[in-house]
């Protein structure tokens, strides 16, 4: 929960992103460790120690960028 952690639909499991919070320039780097459904307005899933840390708790949703840092492997 409080950890630097992310589910993504897509990116394999153990895949280490820098999230960026388009809104504030804050960055954490995460790694992908869940699985999330599809949804059409939503690219990841970020723990609550991730959204903590990107300022992102008291909206919820926010626009990010995400680069890829080591692709995981499965």
């Amino acid at each position: 929960m409080y950890g630097f952690t992310a589910a993504h639909p897509e990116y394999p499991h153990e895949t280490i992103i820098r999230v960026t919070n388009l809104s504030n320039g804050k960055s954490v780097v995460v790694r992908i460790n869940d699985r999330m459904p599809y949804h059409p307005e939503r690219i990841i899933d970020l723990s609550y120690g991730t959204a903590l840390e990107l300022d992102m708790v008291e909206d919820g949703l926010a626009e990010v960028q995400l680069d890829i840092l080591e692709w995981g492997v499965e």
